[in-house]
């Protein structure tokens, strides 16, 4: 033990990183923790958190119109102000860095504000200060990071969802490149933001691993809002034009021409350069940490956690992943996260609340299915006169009588999924989710209350 200067090196301040920080440290771990960039990890500083603030903001619009029908008279028309929400976002984002770090204070555990390289099985070295720490455990939580896949000339020229929270000013036009979750949700909060949006995906649909049904309605609510989607197709080329707007140049089909260009064609782990593979960790072929049930790499010293290592890249996930290790190795408390059902959510309008397999999936594992559906208007849209719709869909295996999945598109999806997610998690039953009394008038009561299945 007198050979180490600490019990635990974390790289990597994010949501991963300072639960096991603190975790270890409440267990009586010696805990340094690095950080290279701002407290609080891609959630906290350029995720989650900033994203589903701009997509509170993006959703006043229709409210403002919404309320007309409900017999509000506005004073004046809505003006929106981009640099009152970016430096409103901005000053959050800076209070919870500060919460981060005032955490992991309160935990003593040691911060360094710098780049830090593995040397060794228990070597780090900080890069800015020329430190070496010696650690009985290194914890790798360094996250992800945005990529343009594959690189193309002129790639340069777009900025990625890093950048998209600091624009000096709120584009006229955004063509946004690729069509996972995070190109999608930007597409929409700008489209209500009042910027023409193209959405440039190279599938033939947009959110790949999602329910067929889900993502079919998606895409033509995100044609509905006013998103001109060009699928089918790759960027081959950007260019800078006279006056700063940039012209994509497409597989087939006309260029498009926008202020800014969001490339959000995926993330990649974080490793580049952190000399893992130098201290011998095996890392995957997208650069990912190779780590078994208890986040153990082929290093015994060296674990990691989060979307480091690629497997479920979500927040909650990552935290759970940390507190795990922590618990394991500080604690003498051995456990570990179970990765099959953990619900997500996709923050466009209309948003995306989703847990367990899809019927694709429930197909493909053997299940026989029985599927039931709802597609319905909502209640508010009655008045209001909105087009909208809220689809609901539950896969149940046909032997068991088992819910295997269930998957929401609508208003308020991610905040009911959770509360489903306990109940497919608990492994609930079609007959359990009959014999819930329904909490009416709500649109979540359409869950209960599914009798006939799909033909």
């Amino acid at each position: 033990m007198a050979d180490f200067d600490v019990d635990l090196f974390v790289i990597g301040a994010g949501s991963g990183g300072t639960r096991a920080a603190r975790i270890a440290s409440g267990h009586g771990a010696r805990v340094m923790i690095a950080e290279e960039d701002r407290i609080g990890g891609t959630c906290v500083i350029r995720g989650c958190v900033p994203k589903k603030l701009f997509v509170y903001a993006s959703r006043f619009a229709e409210d403002f119109e919404d309320a007309a029908g409900f017999g509000w008279t506005l004073p004046g028309e809505p003006r929106f102000d981009w640099p009152t929400l970016r430096d409103a976002v901005a000053n959050e984002v800076t209070r919870l860095s500060g919460l981060y770090r005032k955490g992991l204070e309160g935990a003593k555990v040691q911060i360094r504000e710098e780049r830090a390289v593995v040397e060794g099985p228990h070597e780090m070295r900080l890069q800015t200060s020329g430190e070496l720490v010696r650690a009985r455990h290194i914890l790798v939580a360094t996250g992800g990071w945005p990529t343009f896949d594959p690189p193309i000339p002129g790639g340069e020229l777009g900025i990625s969802s890093n950048d998209v929270f600091h624009l000096p000013e709120l584009p006229r036009r955004m063509l946004v490149v690729g069509g996972g979750y995070i190109a999608l949700e930007f597409a929409s909060l700008f489209a209500r933001l009042g910027v023409a949006v193209t959405l440039l995906h190279r599938g033939d649909n947009v959110l790949r691993g999602f329910d067929e049904d889900v993502r079919t309605r998606l895409r033509d609510a995100l044609t509905e809002a006013g998103i001109t989607l060009r699928l089918g197709c790759t960027v081959e080329r950007i260019e800078e034009l006279p006056g700063g707007a940039r012209r994509a140049h497409c597989a087939h089909g006309d260029p498009i021409e926008a202020e800014v260009v969001l490339v959000a064609t995926g993330r990649r782990p974080h490793t580049r350069g952190l000399g893992l593979e130098a201290a011998g960790v095996k890392l995957g072929p997208v650069g990912e940490i190779i780590v078994d049930e208890a986040s153990a790499s082929s290093v015994p010293s060296i674990h990691a956690v989060g979307d480091v290592t690629n497997r479920v890249n979500l927040t909650p996930v990552a935290i759970r992943e940390g507190q795990a290790f922590a618990d394991s190795v500080f604690g003498g408390r051995p456990w570990t996260v179970r990765h099959d059902l953990v619900a997500s959510a996709v923050f466009t309008t209309p948003e995306i609340g989703s847990v367990g397999l899809s019927e694709a999936q429930a197909l493909a594992a053997g299940h026989e299915l029985r599927v039931f559906e709802s597609a319905f208007r909502p209640m508010k849209a009655t008045i209001s006169g909105r087009q909208e719709r809220i689809y609901m869909k539950l896969i149940v295996d046909a032997a068991t009588d088992k819910v295997l999945g269930v998957h929401i598109l609508g208003h308020d999806a991610g905040e009911i999924i959770q509360a489903v997610a306990i109940a497919v998690t608990m492994g609930a039953t079609k007959a359990d989710f009959d014999r819930t009394v329904a909490l009416h008038p709500s649109a979540a009561e359409e869950l209960v209350t599914m009798r006939t299945p799909r033909g």
